[in-house]
């Protein structure tokens, strides 16, 4: 009789559950459960991200240039110094180089260059972070803080340690410094930061305060606070706190690319996801693309995955141009713009293929009445 009672009982127990379950899901509780839920996991995926990838930088991979004809592959050299095959061209930098190795824990990826003329223009390209040339049981070690501070900062902190372990003299210069209002080389990272959040966000309110705008209408929107934007970026950053001197045509350029792209892959996840496009948006451009984006941290410091992906993203590759345009206008490359225009081009043409996903725009006078779109969706969901 008790068994039979207890079978009776469970099923009635889980109906109840499941009823309750049911009524729940139909309350305003369950939608705001599952955003706190979710706020609380993007705060620690937040924290995790910039964490990981930028509170103790380490070195991985630092192209490094080294200068001179190589001498003999093997036997004896002058001083009594050995220089393995094919490793550097001159045995004091060499020496030097695996004692650098050994104080930073990670390889040096050593460029070889006839003459210092053809390694300055390495450092102007961003090839390599900084040049080594040996002589007379002495080393010179040029650092380049405009090509990544944190990586000269590191190098120069390591460097004579490394000489005095390997038993040389070294002396340290910036060939390339940084701007005296950017000492620290964090503006670009700010003023990217600020067109990437921007961007998106202004999207956003189009879509929250501005469900009348036509599909072509948005877009020309985002075209425009992008353009008026990133000038105030400009101008505020330049020509008032006098923090960077920047070149106006070029930067204005970048920053309104910058933020347009962002603008444009809101509205694209917005086609997509509905209502929940501000997710995708947030961890593609801020919790990924920030912090690998090489602004905070130049990319030899990076985790290896996190200094490959960042490039191709929009902070990324905004950060790339960006920092080309003030510090190596003489050594352009095409790889950033072409990322941020092909991002902006795949989020317009899918925000308008999918347009009728999330119709928005003004109403026809047949539908006036009601303000719902033809197909029955809430203009406020519109991207």
């Amino acid at each position: 009789m008790t068994g039979a009672t207890g079978a009776t009982r469970w099923p009635r127990l889980t109906r109840g559950l499941g009823g309750r379950w049911r009524a729940f899901r139909r309350t305003p509780y369950f939608a705001a459960a599952v955003v706190s839920l979710l706020v609380a996991a993007s705060a620690a995926a937040f924290a995790g991200c910039y964490t990981y990838a930028l509170a103790n930088p380490t070195p991985r991979h630092i192209p490094v240039a080294v200068v001179g004809h190589p001498p003999p592959a093997d036997g004896p050299q002058p001083g009594g110094w050995e220089v393995p095959p094919g490793r550097c061209p001159q045995a004091q930098a060499c020496d030097f180089v695996d004692a650098l190795e050994r104080g930073l824990g990670a390889d040096l990826s050593i460029h070889r260059y006839a003459d210092y003329p053809q390694a300055v223009d390495a450092v102007e390209s961003q090839s390599v972070f900084a040049i080594l040339r040996g002589q007379d049981r002495r080393v010179e070690m040029d650092v380049a803080s405009a090509a990544g501070a944190t990586v000269a900062e590191l190098l120069t902190r390591q460097g004579p340690p490394a000489a005095k372990a390997a038993g040389v003299k070294i002396e340290v210069r910036d060939i390339k410094p940084l701007q005296s209002g950017d000492p620290r080389g964090l503006a670009v990272f700010y003023i990217t930061i600020a067109a990437v959040i921007m961007g998106f966000l202004g999207t956003v309110q189009l879509a929250v305060n501005v469900p009348a705008l036509r599909p072509a209408e948005r877009v020309a929107f985002v075209v425009g606070y992008a353009a008026l934007g990133a000038l105030a970026i400009v101008a505020v950053v330049d020509w008032w706190l006098g923090a960077l001197e920047m070149p106006v045509a070029q930067s204005w350029g970048i920053l309104a690319l910058t933020m347009f792209t962002s603008g444009m892959v809101y509205a694209m996840f917005n086609t997509l996801f509905g209502r929940w496009a501000l997710l995708p948006t947030w961890g593609l451009m801020v919790m990924l693309g920030n912090p690998s984006s090489g602004g905070a941290v130049s990319w030899p410091l990076l985790p290896t995955a996190l200094g490959v992906i960042g490039r191709w993203l929009p902070p990324g590759a905004s950060v790339d141009a960006q920092h080309t345009a003030i510090y190596f206008p003489g050594h352009q490359h095409a790889r950033p713009y072409l990322v941020l225009a092909g991002w902006a081009l795949v989020s317009c043409v899918v925000f308008w293929i999918l347009r009728d996903r999330r119709p928005g725009g003004r109403r026809g006078a047949s539908n006036g009445a009601t303000g719902k779109s033809p197909g029955g969706d809430d203009p406020r969901g519109s991207s």
